[in-house]
């Protein structure tokens, strides 16, 4: 079922920057020195993403000296996965059976 938070999360990761960031977080753990150099973004932009994604709850961070480390939430991934698992589902029962609303 599609809910408001489920809405917003997918709005959180439709950023082009951000899924790219997610995508990045899902192989390792990195810092933002890191993600800086991985996605040619400014450091400034890009701790505004991640502050949008840590507020989302899609990433948690782990200090480390004076870096900070980003690491990804699965589980929230599993949840938007299980969402559209279940739309597609859904679609292929309304093709199967054919239902249509009348005009």
């Amino acid at each position: 079922m599609m809910t408001s938070a489920n809405t917003d999360l997918i709005r959180v990761i439709a950023d082009p920057l951000r899924l790219q960031i997610v995508t990045l977080l899902a192989h390792e753990t990195l810092c933002t020195s890191h993600l800086v150099e991985e996605t040619g973004a400014r450091q400034t932009n890009l701790s505004n993403h991640l502050r949008v994604l840590r507020e989302a709850g899609v990433v948690e961070t782990e200090p480390c000296g004076r870096f900070t480390y980003y690491k990804l939430h699965p589980e929230v991934l599993d949840g938007l996965a299980g969402m559209f698992g279940d739309l597609a589902e859904t679609a292929r029962t309304t093709i199967e059976t054919d239902r249509k609303r009348a005009c």
